[in-house]
């Protein structure tokens, strides 16, 4: 059982305005390639928007918060009530998201897509939830069939919000507490790598709680035979809903055509999980950080990632994402606005 939507095709870049994008680049009053990665954003941003003069000023930024059965194996460092509390200083406009996404004037919200306890009714949080929190993989599935398919539409349901906003961009952020669990159990399936690499501290385990945490995805895993050519069947056994909601925003975007800046690792996770089902996800796809977490980088290779930042951000909630907003805004400006040549008069090399 899976969403109709789901099959619908995701739109395709258009090369024409790449290769207009790229002859301008190359006529800037600057030395060829002098901007690195800031002239690839811009040449890439031209040809997913369609558009000669790309932008990013219009962000919205989804935070998927959810809990997670696996908690209860004494994989996380924190207790689980801290997801609903964090989900209340979202609202309250204190968490590092909240401050990021008001210094960038985007538009915040929060999707409760299924904690233990229900948040009370909170300004900015809309619920559609998939259950109260997900079974414990260590010993059973996280979800079932109708749970995946809510939380999938979940995400889903984000991406139209941000179409029907007329959104330059999308940020998906995480809050859960253990979640860094599923994550590293969904990699260990799609690259087919041992829990003891990617496995890591996640809110601050030290050495014993790592070697717990991949014992405990070790385990979990060795139920099943093979789910690493079935990327929305191991979502469905060993993921989360918030990442589940991910998977849906990600796909929704590249089919409504939507950039999206990738934050770190739960978000890298459900990215994975995204590609793997529809590769053409892939190009929609803009990946802002190398998170400190030991298994992203595994991920980041995987799907052929160069990220924009290495800052040794593990926070989550979408802020490795919004700290890169103004490297893509950069992008824009230098790409919309410096003179060419021959506007400058200035002889070329």
């Amino acid at each position: 059982m899976k969403p109709d939507w789901l099959s619908d095709p995701v739109k395709l870049s258009d090369q024409t305005i790449a290769g207009r994008a790229t002859d301008r680049q190359s006529q800037l009053t600057k030395p060829p390639g002098s901007l690195g990665m800031l002239e690839a954003l811009a040449i890439q941003l031209s040809s997913l928007q369609q558009s000669e003069k790309p932008a990013a000023d219009k962000v919205q930024i989804s935070i998927f918060a959810a809990d997670h059965g696996v908690a209860a194996s004494g994989v996380s460092a924190f207790p689980q009530e801290v997801t609903v509390q964090m989900i209340a200083n979202f609202s309250a406009g204190g968490a590092a998201i909240s401050v990021l996404a008001r210094s960038l004037s985007a538009e915040l919200e929060v999707v409760d897509v299924g904690t233990v306890v229900a948040p009370a009714a909170l300004p900015g949080v809309i619920s559609h939830r998939a259950g109260a929190g997900t079974a414990n993989l260590h010993t059973e599935d996280a979800m079932n069939e109708a749970q995946l398919v809510t939380a999938l539409n979940a995400g889903h349901e984000a991406a139209l919000r941000a179409r029907e906003r007329g959104m330059d961009l999308f940020i998906g952020g995480d809050m859960g507490i253990g979640n860094t669990t599923p994550a590293a159990a969904l990699g260990c399936v799609l690259l087919n790598a041992d829990p003891g690499q990617l496995a890591g501290p996640g809110t601050g385990l030290d050495s014993n709680g790592v070697a717990h945490k991949a014992k405990v995805i070790r385990e979990a895993l060795s139920r099943y035979d093979d789910l690493s050519s079935q990327p929305l069947e191991a979502l469905r056994c060993v993921g989360g809903f918030e990442i589940a909601a991910l998977v849906g925003a990600y796909i929704s975007c590249a089919q409504q055509g939507i950039p999206v800046l990738v934050d770190g690792y739960i978000t890298t996770a459900a990215a994975l999980v995204a590609v793997r089902f529809k590769p053409e996800v892939r190009e929609w796809l803009i990946f802002s950080h190398q998170s400190a977490e030991p298994g992203h980088l595994a991920m980041l290779q995987a799907l052929d990632v160069n990220p924009l930042l290495n800052l040794g951000l593990r926070l989550g909630e979408g802020s490795g994402a919004a700290t890169a907003v103004p490297l893509l805004r950069a992008a824009c400006s230098l790409h919309n606005n410096m003179a060419t040549f021959a506007d400058a008069g200035v002889a070329e090399s």
